[in-house]
């Protein structure tokens, strides 16, 4: 354990060896006065803690072990260690997202590897004290193309301002909303159906209460809002300005002060494309691609008025100031070094 006076601004999400990675743990890092980071040590060792997740209101801290198909939970020791808040949870195959209810209920944990969609309650010290499984996604488009089958690939969980879930199905191109039942888990609402090949893996909530979801196969950008408490897509568009590439996948989608922009990740074009949010949160317009400042931009989040970018491939967290009137990030402000990182989660 490295050991530190600084207090942690940021956990760093990592892939380790068992995933061909080069960090050893969760990683933390501290902002100086100038906007740059600092790496303060790895706070834990911890196999392949691809996502984490912060508890609202204790020093807990939860990994995705995505290749031990575990979930893990940690608490805060000393400036910025963590040390294991009880044992391992199991999860399903490749558990590559963890999100934590705002009021401390439960976490909920998405497996890319098998589709399935779990919820972990929890008591009033942040630990996990039971384990609900939700139901198998359905392809809505099986029978209907080549291919089907497909495999259900569950990506992300967001807990909504209503208190409701909304996990992607990246395999099946679905959003499933899910009610929270104390005692019994996960129970499906329903259902939003988004374009064949999509892809949907990230999410953000606007302030106006509409869901921006990110796709990584067609790099697009989506638009649902609740009418009569039932999600409906009301928009689709380019997640870039200027098209990319064949090859491009996007990986996450983040707001910007106020509300604004967002900001999509793109990886192959190694891009963040800053796209303006029109009045009432129903359309995202693209209006500008800027070089990510490293390789395969994993995940980026905006703090204040700085934008923070982690590349798995080249082993760095890029800084950006971002304009205030155009949103659009300037030069690279700084670069600092840390390995395959793949999230970036502040430490409340």
């Amino acid at each position: 354990m490295t050991t530190g006076t600084a207090s942690s601004a940021l956990w760093i999400g990592s892939y380790t060896d068992d995933a061909g990675g080069r960090a050893s743990g969760i990683g933390a890092v501290g902002t100086r006065q100038d906007g740059s980071l600092e790496w303060l040590g790895t706070a834990v060792e911890a196999p392949s803690p691809s996502f984490v997740a912060v508890h609202p209101t204790q020093p807990v801290v939860y990994a995705a072990a995505e290749h031990r198909q575990e979930v893990r939970a940690y608490r805060r020791r000393g400036n910025f260690g963590l040390e294991p808040h009880g044992q391992p949870q199991p999860a399903g195959e490749a558990t590559c997202h963890v999100a934590v209810d705002p009021a401390g209920r439960f976490l909920t944990a998405a497996c890319w590897g098998d589709g399935q969609v779990l919820l972990y309650e929890l008591d009033n010290d942040g630990a996990i004290t039971g384990r609900f499984p939700g139901a198998p996604s359905v392809d809505p488009y099986a029978g209907t193309a080549p291919g089907s089958p497909r495999q259900s690939r569950a990506h992300a969980g967001l807990v909504l301002q209503d208190g409701r879930i909304m996990t992607t199905d990246l395999g099946h191109d679905v959003l499933r909303i899910w009610n929270y039942v104390p005692g019994t888990g996960l129970v499906p609402d329903h259902h939003v159906v988004l374009p064949r090949g999509s892809g949907p893996r990230h999410m953000v909530q606007h302030h106006t209460g509409a869901v921006f979801i990110v796709s990584e196969y067609s790099v697009e950008v989506f638009v649902v809002r609740a009418a009569a408490g039932t999600y409906e897509l009301i928009f689709s568009g380019p997640a870039t300005a200027s098209g990319g590439k064949d090859s491009d996948s996007a990986a996450e989608i983040c707001l910007g002060p106020q509300g604004r922009f967002a900001y999509a990740g793109v990886r192959g074009s190694n891009i963040i494309s800053v796209l303006a949010v029109t009045e009432g949160g129903t359309e995202l317009i693209p209006v500008k691609d800027v070089p990510s400042g490293g390789d395969w931009p994993r995940h980026h989040l905006v703090r204040g008025n700085r934008l923070h970018v982690a590349h798995e491939r080249s082993d760095n967290i890029a800084t950006f100031d971002l304009d205030p009137a155009s949103g659009i990030p300037g030069p690279v402000l700084h670069r600092l070094s840390t390995p395959s990182p793949t999230a970036l989660i502040n430490a409340g």
